[in-house]
């Protein structure tokens, strides 16, 4: 590979692997996410996604295979030394620190790579009027709407001046509206030199967001591309719909269109 595409790269994920017990959870996966972009995770609910982001940021071990970031090799290093150069993730489930502000939930992620105390403060007010919480900085954070704590979560990964964010749903169980409101705000994460790598079910977003996806069903990629490509790929609609879906939509389209001929 040339010196010009290593560098283009930010993630790169080879051949990794992961069983647990007699569960291959992740099965010879490879991909590269490159810089400055909105890339993408997609696949049916039990196919591997959160795995995935668990085997790249630390959280478990590979039993094969190897994760670098930035060119370093940082396979099976510690989720922390991992934060610390740059790639962060965020959770399905959102837990706000109870008891604390909306400001001082920030704040945690801040202290990342900043000691003063008030010095996390103002970046946590800085970071949540770019996620739409300026107005909020002082309410209990356990007082938060589903949308609300999900922008928290944004705005925690984004407070530790990551290079690399792992979205994992941050639009699960937001209604449409909500939806449409958060698309703009992770945009404005990328525009703004942060690479974005999600896992999302929301196609709305997928769509309208992202360049390139991948799809992993049981453990492993079954495809990659455009998400317009990617949608009609055969291997993709069984996965979501069952086997035998693929041929079925497509006869139905041929009968439609000998029905419009």
């Amino acid at each position: 590979m040339s010196e010009t595409a290593q560098s283009d790269t930010m993630l790169r994920v080879e051949g990794v692997s992961k069983s647990f017990g007699g569960l291959q959870a992740s099965r010879d996966i490879s991909m590269s996410v490159p810089k400055g972009k909105i890339t993408s995770l997609i696949g049916p609910n039990g196919a591997g996604k959160t795995t995935l982001f668990a085997l790249i940021t630390g959280f478990h071990k590979p039993d094969a295979g190897k994760v670098s970031f930035l060119g370093e090799d940082i396979t099976g290093m510690a989720p922390q030394d991992i934060a610390m150069r740059g790639m962060i993730r965020t959770f399905q489930i959102v837990q706000p620190f109870a008891g604390q502000s909306v400001r001082e939930n920030i704040a945690v992620g801040a202290h990342l790579h900043i000691r003063s105390r008030d010095a996390a403060l103002a970046k946590a007010e800085e970071v949540a009027r770019k996620v739409g919480l300026g107005d909020r900085l002082d309410m209990d954070a356990a007082a938060l709407t589903v949308a609300g704590r999900k922008r928290l979560e944004v705005a925690r990964a984004l407070a530790t001046d990551p290079k690399l964010i792992l979205f994992d749903e941050v639009l699960a169980g937001l209604n449409p509206s909500e939806i449409r409101d958060v698309i703009p705000v992770i945009r404005a994460i990328r525009d703004e030199g942060v690479t974005i790598l999600l896992i999302e079910h929301v196609m709305q977003a997928v769509m309208s967001l992202s360049e390139h996806t991948w799809v992993l069903n049981q453990g492993e990629l079954i495809a990659q591309g455009p998400p317009a490509e990617v949608v009609g790929d055969p291997l993709v609609i069984e996965a979501y719909l069952g086997k035998g879906m693929a041929e079925r939509i497509a006869r139905q389209r041929m009968t439609a269109g000998g029905a419009h001929a």
